[in-house]
């Protein structure tokens, strides 16, 4: 039977992975993988979540089954990190999930359990997990114009006609701050304009919150997902816990659905504790735990959120000197781009070949659509991948 299996064509960015490793050469620099990494390219466990898990190993006196959908605590914590204000828990079900990965698929299978007809509104572009799992789910996608490739920035008004096209029963998903590849957002005026489009199609928005925290800040980068709630009658939040917390290999996410009332709230809550039943039953623990520890005590929160802005600046720091680098040897602001751009990524409209040769001739591994993570850079290699970038040609 296993003999009848098709082989799989490789993850993109893993196979990179593995190129890099791979290269014996001093100096490669990769910017590939989309996790964070601190200037000497580590992946740092955060003060506040070691502090957490310290407080959690003596207090902790069982590894029983914990809620189907999560812990209320970590439920309702992230509700108020996410919604602020606008958290109304009488019309919001909530679950636990694997990670954001995990909260994007449970969306979309709770999406499709509501409409066996459902379609799904994509960027272009957009992370390429979304594509690949709604392929393998059978969804049908539409792909909406985002990215302009001149300006590097957001195609707005082809956006919206493309997503005035969806319809009630349809699913728009859209980034909520620091777009993946392209690190180009909407501003809040341009949130307001989705969430008109939205009202008067009547589509569902699913919101996909990789980064929050990333961008311009944990209130700021929350913004346009709570300017949607505050207006459209049901949404879908997905969000993930792997960035902002670094705890990526805990694979902590949370879904919510945002509802009209608490008979549909109860509905929701149902169909999602029964999805996860039928994934893997009972979501990770630990991970929401160490997350719920530290939105519940002031200090901890208080940590977090210092060592947070501290990644956060670092990250626009690196931008700002990249982008100062290549001004510098192309004579022009054509890279400006760079600094606007927020969150760990940019794309930065090389050719494939362009990024086949700055592998090839400098050891710098970035996605072939030429995405690259800001994350993977330091003071130091900044200037080798502004030189290989204009040497390349871009």
């Amino acid at each position: 039977m296993l003999g009848n299996l098709k082989p799989q064509a490789p993850d993109k960015i893993l196979a990179l992975m593995g190129e890099f490793k791979a290269d014996p050469r001093q100096g490669k620099i990769d910017l590939g993988v989309g996790v964070y990494k601190d200037a000497t390219g580590h992946t740092p466990i955060m003060r506040a979540v070691r502090a957490a898990e310290s407080r959690m190993l003596e207090t902790e006196t069982t590894k029983t089954y914990a809620g189907l959908a999560g812990e209320p605590e970590f439920q309702k914590a992230m509700a108020e990190l996410i919604l602020g204000d606008g958290y109304k828990a009488e019309t919001t079900a909530a679950l636990a999930t694997v990670g954001g990965t995990g909260a994007i698929r449970q969306a979309l299978e709770l999406a499709r359990m509501a409409n066996p007809d459902l379609r799904v509104f994509v960027s272009d572009p957009t992370w390429p997990n979304h594509i690949s799992i709604m392929n393998f789910m059978g969804l049908p996608q539409v792909s909406y114009r985002y990215f302009d490739t001149d300006t590097r920035g957001v195609d707005f008004e082809a956006m919206k006609a493309d997503i005035s096209d969806a319809k009630k029963g349809d699913v728009v998903l859209l980034h909520g701050c620091c777009h993946n590849p392209t690190g180009a957002n909407l501003t809040l005026e341009q949130w307001a304009e989705v969430a008109a489009i939205l009202e008067k199609t009547g589509a569902t928005p699913l919101i996909d919150l990789a980064y929050q925290g990333f961008g311009d800040g944990l209130e700021e980068d929350a913004a346009g997902t709570r300017l949607i709630a505050s207006r459209i009658p049901e949404v879908l939040i997905a969000a993930s816990c792997s960035k902002n917390f670094g705890i990526y290999r805990e694979r902590t996410g949370c879904l919510l659905a945002l509802c009209t009332d608490k008979a549909t709230k109860d509905l929701a809550q149902g169909a999602m504790a029964f999805l996860n039943r039928q994934t893997y039953s009972f979501p990770p623990f630990h991970g929401a735990k160490i997350v719920s520890t530290i939105l519940t005590d002031a200090d901890l929160r208080a940590d977090w959120m210092a060592e947070l802005e501290e990644v956060r600046g670092g990250m626009l720091k690196l931008r700002e000197q990249l982008a100062r680098e290549l001004r510098d040897l192309s004579g022009s602001d054509r890279f400006g781009f760079i600094a606007e751009h927020r969150g760990m990524f940019s794309r930065l409209g090389a050719t494939p070949e362009q990024v086949a040769r700055m592998k090839e001739d400098f050891g710098i591994y970035m996605v072939g659509d030429s995405r690259l993570n800001i994350a993977g850079l330091n003071e130091s290699t900044i200037p080798v991948l502004a030189r290989a970038i204009i040497e390349a040609g871009v």
